[in-house]
């Protein structure tokens, strides 16, 4: 599936300009020209009002370093600072609300319900078997609408990835749970549904970043949550700093520094712990860092951090970094009901069919082409039975063989016997045909 390319360009009057490329979360593209002196902000605003965002705060602007370390996109600084070379940026969910029900549009709720699709096919988020059949019929569900047994068979849903290692049996199970889900359960129902069962995934919105421990030398990794920071060790849990627990977080070039506090067992007196982490560099350092002051200030504080009083601070500041957005308070409070905004949903990306089901059914394929190039079906269907199209030849549908004549005009004393059709299947020219064997109209909207 091609994607037009859409185009943003600088003002009139400017022309020292940054082409910025974007890659959205449903595969499109998007290049903004940001005239040189500009800040984060503006391309950020640009990207948000192009999509009619309004809980825009959840989001960021993310873009790797020479290095390969992702950082966020600064909106308080200006970009030609913080990249090099021509910028790509890619557009993605910052903050993983804990409550999709605080998601207050559904233009959010489907933003969101791309980047947990992404994350669970990239491996980045973890998923059960089980689940992973359940999300996977409601992706189907919300992409394809209610099933279709003329339509909706094995062949057809090989086509979508939901998990890295995905195989036969897992399209198989999830073509069951496909069949099992309401007619009635429109896509926005579907990705509401969507994200209430993703939200209970093990990682679900831990930002994971990889460490050493400065004391025995071991890999870890330190995961960000709304509720503190996650420890793990390979895949097992092995502590959580609640933020109220941690007492001090900074870093010094490739360190970066906890003082976590806990209580005694008598519950009456409190203990400090000191962990120092290591990293690749320092500029993943400093990343980590700020991802961490980030993620503090939007989900635990009712406003951003205040400068004025650097003491009383409850992180220590050692850079000029600020945050620069709504905390989640700040968005619940601020939240201003709007009409429903209508957008488009875009079809995910296709891959190749199975041969391996197309070869246990032994009926031959035929391609149909024309169409718009966003069109669901067009592709490889099968030429036979209960999935096969109509005969296309002289009636196009919404495109497909257009642009072929018309037929000739039998003379009037000329009968269907007597033109017969050569796509017919054996037996019908004689009239000795089941009742079953009859084709069946192929989705009549195309």
């Amino acid at each position: 599936m091609q994607i037009k390319l859409k185009h943003i360009p600088a003002p009139p009057k400017c022309r020292d300009i940054i082409p910025c490329h974007v890659v959205l979360l449903d595969g499109s593209d998007i290049t903004v020209d940001v005239p040189r002196p500009e800040k984060g902000e503006y391309l950020f605003r640009k990207i948000v009002m192009q999509l009619d965002l309004v809980e825009e705060d959840y989001f960021g602007l993310q873009f790797m370093d020479k290095n390969q370390v992702p950082h966020w996109l600064d909106k308080t600084k200006k970009i030609k600072k913080q990249i090099q070379g021509p910028p790509t940026f890619h557009f993605r969910v910052k903050f993983y609300t804990s409550e999709p029900i605080n998601l207050g549009e559904e233009l959010t709720r489907y933003q969101f319900f791309l980047q947990l699709k992404q994350d669970i096919l990239q491996g980045k988020m973890p998923c059960p078997g089980e689940k992973a059949i359940k999300l996977a019929a409601l992706a189907l569900q919300s992409e394809l609408g209610a099933y279709e047994a003329d339509v909706h068979n094995l062949y057809f849903i090989s086509e979508f990835r939901f998990v890295p290692d995905q195989n036969e049996d897992f399209e198989v199970a999830v073509l069951e749970e496909y069949k099992a889900l309401s007619p009635d359960l429109n896509p926005a129902a579907a990705e509401k549904k969507y994200l209430e069962e993703a939200m209970f995934l093990e990682h679900y919105g831990v930002d994971m970043h990889s460490v050493k421990s400065k004391k025995d030398g071991n890999d870890y990794r330190l995961g960000l949550t709304p509720s503190g920071i996650l420890v793990l060790e390979s895949d097992a849990k092995i502590g959580l700093f609640f933020w109220p627990n941690i007492k001090k977080l900074e870093f010094k070039e490739r360190k970066l520094i906890l003082v976590v506090t806990s209580q005694d067992d008598d519950g009456q007196s409190e203990q400090e712990h000191k962990f120092v982490f290591v990293l690749d560099n320092a500029k993943a350092c400093k990343h980590l860092w700020k991802c961490a002051v980030e993620h503090h200030t939007f989900f635990r504080l009712q406003n951003p951090i205040a400068t004025k009083h650097k003491n009383k601070q409850f992180i220590r500041m050692g850079s000029r970094f600020r945050p620069s957005f709504r905390t989640e308070m700040q968005l619940q409070r601020g939240a201003k009901q709007r009409m429903s905004v209508p957008f488009e949903r875009k079809p995910s990306r296709r891959y190749s069919r199975r041969s391996t089901f197309r070869s246990t059914r032994s009926v031959p394929q035929k391609q149909v082409s024309g169409g718009d190039a966003n069109d669901h079906f067009r592709r490889f269907i099968p030429a036979e039975g209960p999935s096969a199209p109509p005969d296309l030849k002289y009636k196009p549908i919404s495109g497909f063989g257009a642009g072929r004549k018309p037929p000739k005009r039998e003379e009037s004393g000329s009968t269907v016997e007597s033109r017969g059709r050569s796509d017919s299947p054996k037996g019908w020219e004689n009239g000795d045909h089941n009742s079953n064997e009859r084709p069946v109209l192929f989705m009549a909207r195309l």
